[in-house]
């Protein structure tokens, strides 16, 4: 027993973390695979393909959610969102708190790591808001969302509906009961509002929420609060032009529609990618451009300790800065009046470097493994990576060892490329540095 303990405390968070999210993922192939999950027997890649997707809430499908799972199979995935976006390792220091029992230092370690804070102070507290803060807004949105929809489907449907894509949206997920996704919602600015709030709120990130609800002032924010909402409200201002302008003729997707409905769409669909995986149009109509430019709103994802993936938006703006600083012979970054250290503009470079070679490295793979076009791989590729979920519709045409690949791409999207390198890598420190000499680069 003793050891059991001994061997528990020496697990370090990227483990816990990793292996949280493991055992969701196992769990969730376990009882999809049951007859009772499924309406048609389903096989165990396709079972491990869908837990993923579900618990790294991609939104990544290889089959119907809506008609090949039952009730009992869309409450598994449900649970595994949820359980996903927020992280097992929250639920569990919850469910300590709600039977009387003490968090230990081990469990604060772990929900630190889990939200990337640099004080363990103050986590219990974290956990309470954060949950509070998740019961709030989805128990809100399911509400309106139950008494809009209850019209066009009745209150049962109309309120387990809401239920699944609240969630859903909340987390990142993308998931959806309808065979074509929100296509059908596209000129519907009240569920595209709904859903599109939510998402973005959980793709900022719990502790940017914290700060905002706890400091009324802009200059009382941190500076990561206000990279995140600067960038955010600028790249989603920037992302609904550009789409807007590249699809704006584009018969197949938003060139039929009125301004107003065009306008819609396109914010919709600039928003989504970051990483949200809802669809108002048919992917795979979009044009090429349009593609390419939502691969690289998937890689850069949403907030850092939020239900989104991706390189994170704040990773973006310090490497972009940095980069710029540099060009005007500014030695240090700086911005809002702050300084940025340089080991987070080493870790930016790092993240950055680290995605571009597991993107770049599976699609080689997908390339050699699938006989699909380029630019579809691609796209899953990008997907799966920032846990997005848009797909041109060729995710059920990957064979069983590209499903397998899409998979570790999407868990390595979900924990972190610095964390799985940390898995595998030990870490050590120098007391010591060798001499420096001219390197010439660029």
């Amino acid at each position: 027993m003793h050891s059991t303990k001994s061997a528990r405390r020496h697990l370090s968070p990227p483990i816990v973390i990793a292996g949280s999210f493991l055992l969701l993922i196992i769990l969730g192939t376990l009882l999809l695979k049951l007859p009772v999950a499924t309406t048609q027997p389903i096989t165990w890649t396709d079972a491990l393909f869908t837990a993923t997707s579900a618990t790294t809430v991609t939104g990544l499908s290889v089959f119907d959610i809506g008609t090949t799972l039952t009730l009992f199979g869309q409450i598994v995935l449900l649970i595994l969102i949820q359980f996903g976006g927020i992280g097992l390792m929250t639920f569990a220091v919850a469910i300590l708190m709600m039977f009387g029992r003490k968090v230990g230092m081990q469990n604060r370690i772990y929900i630190q790591e889990s939200f990337n804070e640099q004080s363990i102070g103050g986590m219990v507290k974290l956990v309470r808001r954060i949950l509070l803060f998740v019961v709030i807004a989805e128990g809100l949105a399911i509400c309106l969302l139950a008494v809009y929809w209850s019209a066009d489907f009745g209150w049962g449907k109309g309120i387990y509906y809401s239920i699944f894509h609240v969630i859903s949206a909340f987390n990142n997920a993308g998931f959806s009961l309808f065979p074509d996704n929100l296509i059908q919602f596209a000129g519907d600015p009240v569920v595209i509002f709904i859903l599109s709030s939510l998402f973005i709120v959980g793709g900022i990130g719990f502790v940017v929420v914290t700060d905002i609800c706890t400091k009324k002032s802009f200059r009382k924010w941190t500076l990561h609060t206000k990279m995140m909402i600067s960038g955010t409200l600028l790249i989603n201002a920037v992302a609904t032009l550009v789409l807007l302008i590249l699809e704006y003729h584009n018969p197949h997707t938003i060139g039929n529609f009125s301004f107003a409905k065009k306008l819609l769409v396109s914010y919709f669909q600039a928003v989504s990618p970051r990483t949200a995986g809802f669809n108002a149009v048919t992917i795979g109509d979009m044009e090429d451009s349009s593609l390419l430019f939502t691969m690289f709103l998937m890689f850069i994802g949403g907030g850092s300790a939020s239900t989104a993936s991706g390189i994170k938006l704040t990773t973006f703006i310090v490497v972009i800065f940095a980069t710029i600083h540099y060009i005007r012979g500014i030695p240090e970054p700086h911005l809002f009046g702050k300084s940025i250290k340089i080991d987070v503009l080493i870790r930016s470079l790092a993240i950055t470097t680290l995605s571009i070679f597991v993107v770049m490295g599976s699609l080689f793979l997908l390339t050699i493994t699938e006989k699909l076009p380029l630019l579809a791989l691609a796209v899953e590729v990008f997907s799966a990576f920032g846990t997005v979920g848009l797909s041109v519709g060729i995710t059920a045409d990957f064979s069983d060892i590209g499903k397998v690949l899409l998979c570790i791409v999407m868990f390595i999207g979900r924990i972190g490329p610095l964390t799985v390198f940390f898995l595998l890598l030990k870490k050590r420190k120098e007391s010591y540095h060798f001499p420096y000499d001219q390197v010439h680069t660029g």
